[in-house]
């Protein structure tokens, strides 16, 4: 593994990177508000092995496509920007699928918010981007271990860190709303300030450009 001095500016600036407002923070937050603790964390998880993948493509050379394929990178993230924007949508138009309504539950399934958060996380090209330039600074080719072995490691630490704050954000968005779902007015705001900020996500996606 890498020496000590890398590794501690290795946790230091993953520290920092998780505090930062990211589109999983963003996004697991309106999921909590809109439709409870269940389908928060369920989007936690669908982002965490998401991410798990992406590190396994930094590993492997994999993402490197993004930066010498333009196409890819464009292809990639209007894909995850047209499914944030038709989640968003969704909400919006008070669909029944993906809202819990007063007094009957209609949170998303375990299953789907899983499958959403998932698909979004990994058709975000900024993410497969950052691990690619990240990871790599804090690997010795020298060390016993390969250089690809090292990224995966510093990858699944640094995704376990980002899952903490997203953890942690779940519970603060729960308790902020727990007091409002009770009202069928609260209801419909939250539900609408979701779908807000998922189109806001995937507006703000659909205007990256490649580096």
């Amino acid at each position: 593994m890498p020496p000590a001095d890398l590794l501690i500016s290795f946790f230091l600036a993953s520290a920092a990177f998780a505090c930062l407002p990211g589109t999983s923070m963003v996004y697991v937050a309106a999921r909590t508000l809109a439709s409870g603790r269940r389908a928060g964390w369920w989007s936690a998880l669908g982002f965490h092995l998401a991410g798990l993948g992406h590190v396994a493509a930094a590993a492997f050379g994999v993402s490197a496509l993004l930066s010498v394929m333009p196409a890819v990178f464009t292809a990639m993230k209007l894909i995850g920007a047209s499914y944030l924007l038709w989640l968003g949508f969704t909400y919006l138009r008070g669909t029944p699928a993906p809202v819990r309504r007063a007094g009957k539950s209609k949170a998303p399934t375990a299953r789907s918010a899983l499958r959403d958060s998932a698909i979004v996380e990994a058709t975000n090209p900024k993410t497969a981007l950052f691990f690619l330039a990240f990871l790599p600074q804090f690997t010795d080719p020298e060390a016993a271990w390969p250089v690809w072995g090292q990224i995966v490691v510093l990858g699944v630490t640094v995704n376990a860190m980002f899952s903490l704050t997203d953890a942690v954000l779940i519970e603060a968005s729960q308790a902020a709303a727990a007091r409002l779902r009770s009202s069928a007015t609260s209801l419909r705001l939250l539900r609408r300030l979701c779908g807000c900020l998922l189109i806001a996500l995937g507006v703000e996606l659909a205007w990256a450009r490649p580096p």
